[in-house]
Protein backbone atom coordinates (compact mmCIF):
# COMPACT_ATOMS: atom_id res chain seq x y z
CA UNK A 1 0.00 0.00 0.00
CA UNK A 2 3.02 2.37 1.05
CA UNK A 3 4.59 1.69 -2.16
CA UNK A 4 1.35 2.63 -3.99
CA UNK A 5 1.28 5.80 -2.66
CA UNK A 6 4.45 5.93 -3.25
CA UNK A 7 4.14 5.51 -7.07
CA UNK A 8 1.19 8.10 -7.15
CA UNK A 9 3.32 11.01 -4.88
CA UNK A 10 6.12 10.64 -7.31
CA UNK A 11 4.10 10.57 -10.88
CA UNK A 12 2.21 13.30 -9.34
CA UNK A 13 5.51 15.34 -8.52
CA UNK A 14 7.26 14.10 -12.06
CA UNK A 15 4.45 15.15 -14.14
CA UNK A 16 3.76 18.53 -12.92
CA UNK A 17 6.88 20.05 -12.16
CA UNK A 18 9.84 18.23 -13.62
CA UNK A 19 8.25 16.79 -16.77
CA UNK A 20 9.44 19.69 -19.49
CA UNK A 21 10.82 21.81 -16.72
CA UNK A 22 7.01 22.89 -15.18
CA UNK A 23 8.66 24.11 -12.46
CA UNK A 24 9.75 27.15 -13.81
CA UNK A 25 5.87 28.13 -14.29
CA UNK A 26 5.69 27.71 -10.73
CA UNK A 27 8.67 30.12 -9.87
CA UNK A 28 8.37 32.87 -12.88
CA UNK A 29 4.24 32.78 -11.47
CA UNK A 30 5.63 33.61 -8.14
CA UNK A 31 7.92 36.17 -9.03
CA UNK A 32 4.83 37.91 -10.88
CA UNK A 33 3.21 37.51 -7.64
CA UNK A 34 5.40 39.07 -5.57
CA UNK A 35 5.75 41.88 -7.69
CA UNK A 36 2.31 42.51 -8.02
CA UNK A 37 1.90 42.32 -4.45
CA UNK A 38 4.62 44.54 -3.85
CA UNK A 39 3.54 47.50 -5.99
CA UNK A 40 0.22 46.91 -4.96
CA UNK A 41 1.09 48.05 -1.32
CA UNK A 42 3.35 50.39 -2.01
CA UNK A 43 0.10 52.08 -4.37
CA UNK A 44 -2.21 50.90 -1.19
CA UNK A 45 -0.45 52.71 1.65
CA UNK A 46 0.03 56.16 -0.56
CA UNK A 47 -3.83 56.06 -1.60
CA UNK A 48 -4.56 55.59 1.64
CA UNK A 49 -2.67 57.99 3.99
CA UNK A 50 -3.53 60.86 1.45
CA UNK A 51 -7.39 59.71 1.56
CA UNK A 52 -6.98 59.02 5.75
CA UNK A 53 -6.07 62.89 5.50
CA UNK A 54 -8.72 63.86 3.72
CA UNK A 55 -11.25 62.25 5.58
CA UNK A 56 -9.92 64.03 8.73
CA UNK A 57 -9.87 67.48 7.41
CA UNK A 58 -12.83 70.30 7.80
CA UNK A 59 -13.10 70.74 4.08
CA UNK A 60 -16.52 69.09 3.35
CA UNK A 61 -15.23 68.47 -0.70
CA UNK A 62 -12.49 65.99 0.40
CA UNK A 63 -13.71 63.99 3.05
CA UNK A 64 -16.31 63.47 0.32
CA UNK A 65 -14.68 62.51 -1.60
CA UNK A 66 -12.53 60.27 0.41
CA UNK A 67 -15.81 58.93 1.96
CA UNK A 68 -16.92 57.59 -1.42
CA UNK A 69 -14.04 56.15 -2.14
CA UNK A 70 -13.82 53.64 0.52
CA UNK A 71 -17.50 53.10 0.72
CA UNK A 72 -16.97 52.58 -3.14
CA UNK A 73 -14.06 49.92 -2.76
CA UNK A 74 -15.01 48.45 0.33
CA UNK A 75 -18.64 47.35 -1.40
CA UNK A 76 -17.67 45.55 -4.21
CA UNK A 77 -15.49 42.90 -5.07
CA UNK A 78 -12.04 42.94 -6.07
CA UNK A 79 -11.75 41.22 -8.87
CA UNK A 80 -15.02 42.82 -10.66
CA UNK A 81 -12.60 46.31 -10.10
CA UNK A 82 -9.63 44.72 -11.58
CA UNK A 83 -11.80 43.80 -14.82
CA UNK A 84 -13.57 46.98 -14.94
CA UNK A 85 -9.98 48.89 -14.97
CA UNK A 86 -8.34 46.42 -17.38
CA UNK A 87 -10.89 46.34 -20.00
CA UNK A 88 -12.82 49.35 -19.49
CA UNK A 89 -10.70 52.35 -18.39
CA UNK A 90 -7.83 51.23 -19.01
CA UNK A 91 -8.73 49.09 -22.02
CA UNK A 92 -6.72 51.08 -24.58
CA UNK A 93 -4.23 52.00 -23.05
CA UNK A 94 -1.53 49.64 -23.59
CA UNK A 95 -0.14 49.60 -20.48
CA UNK A 96 1.79 46.28 -19.07
CA UNK A 97 -0.57 43.98 -17.26
CA UNK A 98 1.89 44.17 -14.13
CA UNK A 99 1.15 48.15 -14.03
CA UNK A 100 -2.39 47.65 -14.38
CA UNK A 101 -3.21 44.61 -12.02
CA UNK A 102 -0.87 46.66 -9.44
CA UNK A 103 -3.15 49.83 -10.14
CA UNK A 104 -6.35 47.95 -9.59
CA UNK A 105 -5.12 46.02 -6.49
CA UNK A 106 -3.11 49.09 -5.05
CA UNK A 107 -6.56 51.30 -5.48
CA UNK A 108 -8.52 48.40 -3.76
CA UNK A 109 -6.15 48.19 -1.03
CA UNK A 110 -6.10 51.40 -0.42
CA UNK A 111 -9.62 51.31 0.87
CA UNK A 112 -8.50 49.54 3.84
CA UNK A 113 -5.19 50.89 4.06
CA UNK A 114 -7.43 54.67 4.89
CA UNK A 115 -9.32 53.15 7.59
CA UNK A 116 -6.41 51.83 9.29
CA UNK A 117 -4.59 54.72 9.05
CA UNK A 118 -7.69 57.27 10.11
CA UNK A 119 -7.67 55.32 13.40
CA UNK A 120 -4.26 55.33 13.59
CA UNK A 121 -3.93 58.98 13.50
CA UNK A 122 -7.42 59.47 15.82
CA UNK A 123 -5.73 57.29 18.15
CA UNK A 124 -2.71 59.35 18.77
CA UNK A 125 -3.51 61.89 21.47
CA UNK A 126 -4.77 65.09 20.86
CA UNK A 127 -2.44 66.75 23.00
CA UNK A 128 0.41 65.85 20.43
CA UNK A 129 -1.27 68.15 17.59
CA UNK A 130 -1.61 71.36 20.38
CA UNK A 131 2.11 70.76 21.34
CA UNK A 132 3.38 70.83 17.29
CA UNK A 133 1.40 73.80 16.50
CA UNK A 134 2.13 75.74 19.65
CA UNK A 135 5.77 74.90 18.76
CA UNK A 136 4.95 76.93 15.59
CA UNK A 137 4.32 74.22 12.85
CA UNK A 138 1.83 74.55 10.37
CA UNK A 139 -1.50 71.72 10.15
CA UNK A 140 0.55 69.85 7.32
CA UNK A 141 4.55 70.23 9.01
CA UNK A 142 2.30 69.13 12.32
CA UNK A 143 0.64 65.95 10.64
CA UNK A 144 4.21 65.16 8.43
CA UNK A 145 6.78 65.29 11.08
CA UNK A 146 4.78 64.57 14.69
CA UNK A 147 1.07 62.59 14.09
CA UNK A 148 1.95 60.00 10.94
CA UNK A 149 4.76 59.09 12.82
CA UNK A 150 3.23 57.73 15.55
CA UNK A 151 0.26 56.78 13.91
CA UNK A 152 2.15 54.42 11.62
CA UNK A 153 3.45 52.73 15.21
CA UNK A 154 0.25 52.12 16.19
CA UNK A 155 -0.74 50.57 12.61
CA UNK A 156 2.39 48.67 11.51
CA UNK A 157 1.07 45.25 12.61
CA UNK A 158 -2.57 45.73 10.75
CA UNK A 159 -0.46 47.00 7.79
CA UNK A 160 1.68 43.58 7.60
CA UNK A 161 -1.64 41.53 8.26
CA UNK A 162 -3.76 43.93 5.48
CA UNK A 163 -0.43 42.91 3.14
CA UNK A 164 -0.97 39.15 3.98
CA UNK A 165 -4.55 39.85 2.80
CA UNK A 166 -3.19 41.87 -0.45
CA UNK A 167 -0.90 38.71 -1.29
CA UNK A 168 -4.10 36.11 -1.16
CA UNK A 169 -6.21 38.74 -3.17
CA UNK A 170 -3.60 38.95 -6.02
CA UNK A 171 -4.59 35.20 -7.27
CA UNK A 172 -7.40 36.27 -8.73
CA UNK A 173 -5.06 38.41 -11.96
CA UNK A 174 -4.99 35.58 -14.23
CA UNK A 175 -8.97 36.68 -15.19
CA UNK A 176 -6.81 39.34 -16.94
CA UNK A 177 -4.12 36.92 -17.98
CA UNK A 178 -1.67 37.84 -16.25
CA UNK A 179 0.96 34.93 -15.91
CA UNK A 180 1.09 34.66 -11.52
CA UNK A 181 1.51 31.94 -9.29
CA UNK A 182 -2.45 30.81 -9.94
CA UNK A 183 -2.43 30.92 -13.59
CA UNK A 184 0.73 28.44 -13.71
CA UNK A 185 -1.18 26.03 -11.51
CA UNK A 186 -3.67 26.60 -14.34
CA UNK A 187 -1.62 26.04 -16.96
CA UNK A 188 -0.07 23.03 -15.46
CA UNK A 189 -3.38 22.04 -14.86
CA UNK A 190 -4.55 22.04 -18.47
CA UNK A 191 -1.05 19.88 -19.84
CA UNK A 192 -1.11 17.02 -17.84
CA UNK A 193 -4.65 16.73 -16.90
CA UNK A 194 -4.15 16.41 -13.37
CA UNK A 195 -6.78 18.70 -11.09
CA UNK A 196 -5.38 18.80 -7.87
CA UNK A 197 -1.83 18.58 -7.49
CA UNK A 198 -1.08 22.05 -9.34
CA UNK A 199 -3.47 23.65 -6.93
CA UNK A 200 -2.60 21.68 -3.78
CA UNK A 201 1.24 23.24 -4.77
CA UNK A 202 -0.10 27.03 -5.66
CA UNK A 203 -1.88 26.30 -2.14
CA UNK A 204 1.50 25.22 -0.56
CA UNK A 205 3.05 28.07 -1.60
CA UNK A 206 1.02 30.91 -1.00
CA UNK A 207 0.79 29.09 2.45
CA UNK A 208 4.54 29.52 2.97
CA UNK A 209 4.59 33.13 1.95
CA UNK A 210 1.59 34.01 4.52
CA UNK A 211 3.79 31.84 7.43
CA UNK A 212 6.84 33.99 6.63
CA UNK A 213 4.63 37.49 6.85
CA UNK A 214 2.34 36.50 10.09
CA UNK A 215 5.64 35.43 11.99
CA UNK A 216 7.20 38.62 10.57
CA UNK A 217 4.20 40.23 12.13
CA UNK A 218 4.82 38.77 15.47
CA UNK A 219 7.87 39.69 15.65
CA UNK A 220 7.32 43.08 14.87
CA UNK A 221 4.60 43.32 17.60
CA UNK A 222 7.12 42.05 19.98
CA UNK A 223 9.66 44.68 19.03
CA UNK A 224 6.82 47.28 18.61
CA UNK A 225 5.36 46.04 22.88
CA UNK A 226 9.15 46.47 24.06
CA UNK A 227 9.79 50.21 22.42
CA UNK A 228 6.77 51.62 24.62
Amino acid sequence: MLEGIFRVLSDAIYFNLIKEERYMLFVNGLKVSIQLTVFAAIIGVIIGLMMAIAKLTNNRILNRIATAYTDVIRGTPSVVQLIVIYYAILGSSQLPKLLVASLAFGINSGAYVTELIRAGIQAVDKGQMEAARSLGLSYAQAMRYVIVPQAVKNILPALVSEFIVLLKETAVAGYIALDDLTRAGTIVRGRTFDPYTPFILVALIYLYLTSILTAFMGRLERRLRQSD
